[in-house]
């Protein structure tokens, strides 16, 4: 059986790191919260960018290796057919949320997103002066098609028209939205006029027994765009790199889009992402092992030890949806959690409409860490 690898660091070697997860909060806090994962690093990507260290390969990046590598990733992964000169390299994904919704869009246009979601969304949204129309999801976390239906006629009454920002797989209920899923949002995207704009950058990270299903594949999304990384699914959030993609109908579109693209990556991050997608493979198979194998194991712990707290196992991604309704916790569970337990969970705030009584779990970690969360976590909301 091949190794969990989130058990290789201690907890004591996992905080000699001085990223935020590991910094931001006091150290008698176990962080569970930022999508960090605690594992070593794949060591085609440690070469890759200590050969480029070495070499002084530190300058501007060129030409387009990250959009190559990643079709042949995607190709061998997901079975996509990607022309890898339907991408460019961005920063990161958020920017590139920021370019294309301003760019696909007049001023003013609505946004159309589906709460709870990734908090970012609404934050770059507002910071880009655009009203927001939720389509709420389902209760079990998944779109809803009737929702979104009255979003997109929203949008379509203003005139304005808008666009369609997707989290694909979800986060934070870690659905891995399927083929039939996907097929109907694009059918009334379509209807109503509204671009869609997908984030796929937890798309390599999906569990057994799960599919990722790429928003540009879909019949009638020709003219949608993605936005993927290797960030998430090799944790290199700390070496920024990323990728916009268009549907086959955005070629030209796609062209002035790069030509007026003027914040470039780090050449460092593509180095490193580009390793990841083109020699990583194994390490991020044996990565799903380890998640797989966390999801579980901490579901089995909420069921022990708070059988009326319901968790959301998740189809993908490695972050984990804990609803605690079932017990006398406030709207926003994760800041008395935090003072209380010294767990710090990312916050029901964060993600929008839907969230109450919720907290996202980072599940990226080892077991002993997952154990003691959900021992403290039972402990506080058992005697509330």
């Amino acid at each position: 059986m091949t190794a969990n690898p989130f058990e290789t660091l201690t907890l004591e070697q996992l905080r000699t790191r001085t990223s935020a997860k590991w910094r931001f909060f006091d150290p008698d806090v176990l962080p569970l919260w930022v999508a960090e994962m605690d594992v070593p690093l794949a060591d085609c990507v440690v070469e890759a960018v200590e050969r480029a260290m070495r070499n002084g390969d530190t300058g501007y990046p060129s030409g387009n290796p990250y959009g190559e590598a990643h079709a042949e990733f995607a190709a061998a992964r997901f079975g996509w057919q990607l022309d890898p000169s339907m991408s460019y390299a961005i920063t990161d994904v958020m920017s590139g949320v920021d370019d294309l919704i301003s760019s696909l869009s007049e001023p003013g246009a609505p946004v159309v997103t589906t709460p709870p979601v990734y908090g970012p969304f609404d934050q770059h949204v507002k910071r880009l002066g655009r009203p927001q129309v939720f389509a709420p999801l389902t209760s079990d976390g998944r779109l809803d098609p009737g929702t979104l239906e009255e979003a997109f006629a929203t949008v379509q009454s203003g005139g304005t028209g808008g666009v369609f920002l997707l989290s694909n797989p979800h986060n934070p209920t870690g659905a891995s939205h399927t083929r039939e899923e996907l097929q109907v949002a694009v059918e009334l995207a379509n209807r109503y006029g509204v671009r869609i704009v997908s984030d796929e950058i937890h798309a390599s990270l999906q569990m057994p027994g799960h599919v990722f299903t790429p928003i540009l594949t879909i019949d009638g999304a020709e003219n949608a765009y993605a936005l993927t990384s290797a960030s998430k699914a090799f944790n290199l959030a700390g070496l920024k790199a990323a990728l916009v993609i268009g549907g086959t109908g955005t070629r030209a579109e796609l062209t002035q889009l790069r030509s007026n693209n003027v914040a470039w990556t780090s050449h460092l991050g593509v180095i490193a992402h580009t390793a990841a997608y083109r020699e990583g493979g194994a390490w991020l198979d044996n990565v799903i092992v380890g998640l797989d194998a966390n999801r579980h194991f901490f579901a089995d712990q909420v069921a022990q030890l708070m059988p009326d707290a319901v968790f959301l196992v998740p189809e993908a991604t490695y972050l984990g949806w804990l609803d605690l309704r079932g017990y006398n916790v406030p709207d926003d569970p994760a800041p008395v959690l935090r003072e209380r337990a010294r767990v710090a969970y990312s916050p029901a705030e964060f993600f929008g409409l839907g969230s109450e009584g919720h907290v996202r779990v980072n599940l990226a970690t080892n077991q002993a860490i997952l154990a003691e969360a959900a021992r403290r976590t039972a402990e506080l909301v058992t005697s509330l």
